[in-house]
């Protein structure tokens, strides 16, 4: 088993999941999220736990492109709990995940919605 690092800040757990997508490793981005968090996502639909969001890795990184970090948004954190956000350079919109901080003092993901199209005006 692979001693992956572990989010220090909650913001941390992108530019992991992107190291860890760039090396087309599913386990590891598995990792960055909590046993029970849900990912809204394919689009309508909901993956729910870190098993099945490794499935979902390992089948996404068979095609996926190279990641490049995006422009990220002030993190907000609240006690235990913290909402980052990005500006998606696919033209998504943006990407939000909230996080909540382990026992240990690192941060998991435990909802994570990859596209969000902002609704014309």
């Amino acid at each position: 088993m692979t001693d992956y690092e572990k989010a220090l800040r909650p913001q941390d757990i992108t530019r992991l999941f992107i190291e860890r997508a760039n090396e087309r490793d599913a386990q590891g981005i598995a990792e960055l999220y909590d046993t029970q968090a849900v990912m809204a996502y394919p689009p309508g639909k909901e993956t729910v736990g870190r098993d099945a969001i490794r499935i979902l890795w390992q089948a996404i990184l068979e095609k996926a492109p190279h990641f490049e970090p995006e422009p990220p948004l002030p993190t907000l954190i609240l006690g235990d709990i913290a909402l980052t956000a990005s500006v998606a350079l696919d033209g998504a919109g943006a990407r939000a995940q909230v996080a909540r901080r382990q026992p240990d003092g690192t941060w998991l993901r435990i909802l994570d919605r990859p596209e969000f199209v902002s609704p014309n005006p």
